[in-house]
C-alpha cells in the first residue's frame, strides 16, 4: 500500500463511521457566545468555567505584560525565555496550592508527557485510569515502562495491580476531573491504594483547578488529597492556557535536568505569565467565589432539568455536562438540532470516547445566565423528539 493510499483509506474509514473531525471557524469562541458566520450562538462547547478570558482586568494585564515584556519569550527557559513574569507566577502557583515549586509548561499536553518521560524507566510501572486523557496514556505507551490500565475509578483495581512484582517504582495516574464523563476521582481512596506500595500518584486536575474547593484549589484540596505530582492547566478555569505542575524541590530540580519538554521548548510569552497572574488574583478572591457559586448553581439547574428528558448522562457535578447519544449519527443530528435553534454543542465521538457513547459534551460556565440554561433544556427535549 503506497502512502496515499493508507491516507485516504484511513479518511474514508473515518467519514464512513461519521467520525470524521473538522474544524469550525469561529470569530469568537470562548465567553457565554460563540460568533461563526456572522451568527450568535449561546455557547455551550467551552471550557471557559468562570468566564474569565472576557475577563477586562485580566484581558489588560496582558496587554501591559506584552508592553513591557513584548510578545514572545524569545526563547527556551534554561536559556533566556525565564523572566521575573514566570517565576512570579510560579512562586504564587506554589503557595496557594501548598507545594514547594511550581514549573511552567506551554501545555497541560506538554506537562503531562513531560513528567512522564522524564520520570519512568524500564523496571517502572504506569497504573493509570482507564478514562485517563490522552495525553496520559500516550506518554505511559511511549515509556519504556509497563503500562496497567485500573477500571474507571476503581481503587480496588489499582490496589491489585499495584500490588503485582514490580522491579522498579509505580506511578499511579488520573484526572481530577474526567473530560469527557465530568466525573471525580476518588482521590483520597486512591492515594492510600498508591501509598500502600510506596507508589507515587499523578492528578491532571485541569477541569478542576481554579473551579473546585476553597478558593479554587482544586479537587485534590476539595478531598484533602496532596498528589506527589500535581498537573494543573490554564485552558479551563483560569481561561486562557498553559500548565504548571507542581511537586517538590527535588523534583522540580530533576525536571529541570531531565524533562525535554521543558528544555527544548520556548516558555511561555511573558505577557501570558502576567496575565495568568492576574486570572489567579480574580480565583482567589470574592469574586472567584461568586463566579463559582454562579456555576454551581447552573449545574444544579441543568441537572435538576435534565432527569425530565429520555437522555443517558453521567453522575457529573463539575461543569462538564455529557448528553450520551450513543451512536455517531444521532450524536450529530443532536449538536445540528440545537444549532438550528441557536446552541453551539460538540458531538465527541470514538475514539475520543468508547464505541457506542457518543454524546454531546456540553460545558456550563459562569458567564451563562439562568435563562441559556432553561433555552438549553428546551432545546433539547425539542431536538431529542
Amino acid at each position: 500500500m503506497t502512502w496515499q493510499a493508507r491516507i485516504n483509506t484511513a479518511l474514508d474509514e473515518r467519514r464512513a463511521a461519521d467520525a470524521f473531525r473538522v474544524r469550525n471557524v469561529v470569530e469568537k469562541g470562548a465567553g457565554r457566545f460563540l460568533i461563526r458566520e456572522g451568527r450568535r450562538f449561546c455557547n455551550f462547547s467551552s471550557n471557559d468555567y468562570l468566564g474569565l478570558s472576557q475577563h477586562p482586568a485580566i484581558v489588560r494585564a496582558w496587554q501591559q505584560g506584552a508592553e513591557r515584556y513584548g510578545v514572545g519569550s524569545g526563547g527556551s527557559g534554561h536559556v533566556s525565555g525565564y523572566t521575573t513574569a514566570h517565576r512570579a507566577l510560579e512562586e504564587a502557583l506554589a503557595d496557594w496550592l501548598g507545594y514547594p515549586r511550581a514549573l511552567l509548561f506551554i501545555s497541560g499536553f506538554a506537562a503531562n508527557q513531560a513528567v512522564i518521560a522524564a520520570l519512568m524507566g524500564k523496571d517502572d510501572r504506569i497504573v493509570a485510569d482507564r478514562l485517563s486523557h490522552a495525553s496520559l496514556l500516550e506518554a505511559a505507551n511511549l515509556s519504556p515502562a509497563q503500562l496497567r490500565r485500573f477500571a474507571h475509578n476503581d481503587a480496588g483495581q489499582l490496589a491489585t495491580l499495584l500490588d503485582k512484582p514490580c522491579d522498579g517504582q509505580q506511578l499511579a495516574v488520573t484526572e481530577g476531573v474526567f473530560s469527557m464523563d465530568g466525573d471525580s476521582a476518588p482521590l483520597a481512596a486512591l492515594q492510600e491504594a498508591a501509598k500502600r506500595q510506596n507508589a507515587w500518584l499523578l492528578v491532571d486536575d485541569a477541569h478542576g483547578i481554579g473551579v473546585m474547593g476553597e478558593e479554587g484549589r482544586g479537587s485534590a484540596h476539595l478531598q484533602n488529597v496532596k498528589p506527589e505530582l500535581l498537573i494543573v492547566t490554564f485552558g479551563k478555569g483560569f481561561g486562557a492556557s498553559g500548565a504548571a505542575v507542581l511537586c517538590s524541590e527535588s523534583v522540580a530540580d530533576y525536571l529541570l535536568q531531565f524533562a525535554r519538554h521543558l528544555i527544548y521548548s520556548t516558555s511561555m510569552p511573558p505577557a501570558q505569565a502576567v496575565a495568568l497572574s492576574a486570572s489567579l488574583a480574580v480565583i482567589r478572591s470574592a469574586e472567584g467565589e461568586e463566579r463559582r457559586q454562579r456555576l454551581n448553581g447552573h449545574i444544579a439547574r441543568f441537572r435538576e432539568a435534565l432527569r425530565a428528558l429520555p437522555f443517558r448522562t453521567t453522575d457529573s457535578q463539575s461543569a462538564i455536562q455529557p448528553v450520551i447519544a450513543g451512536d455517531n449519527s444521532r450524536a450529530l443530528s443532536l449538536a445540528d438540532g440545537l444549532r438550528e435553534r441557536g446552541m453551539w454543542a460538540t458531538a465527541i465521538r470514538p475514539p475520543t470516547v468508547p464505541a457506542g457513547t457518543a454524546r454531546l459534551r456540553l460545558t456550563l460556565t459562569a458567564a451563562h445566565e439562568a435563562q441559556d440554561i432553561d433555552a438549553l433544556v428546551e432545546a433539547l427535549h425539542v431536538a431529542g423528539q
